[in-house]
């Protein structure tokens, strides 16, 4: 998947991380698209750490989600101190 479709993959990731989560979150979409980018990095790279994936395959969908709204709290705790 190219460039494009990694952006507007993290998008949609984001968007829903932030429609999964409670509370106001006031960022732009720029914020949105790079929560869904690393949170889709994130459940990759930890789901290799733990052997549920190997190296080369993607941690799909849900994975990417979960480790968007993950980032999310993580961004939301760091912003109110």
């Amino acid at each position: 998947m190219g460039i494009i479709g990694t952006i507007f993959i993290g998008l949609i990731v984001g968007l829903l991380a932030r429609f999964l989560k409670p509370g106001d979150d006031s960022m732009g979409w720029i914020m949105t698209i790079l929560l869904g980018i690393g949170g889709s990095l994130a459940a990759t790279y930890g789901g290799q750490a733990l052997g549920i994936y190997h190296a080369g395959q993607g941690a799909g969908f849900i994975g990417a989600l979960v480790g968007a709204v993950i980032l999310l709290v993580v961004y939301g705790l760091i912003k109110k101190n």
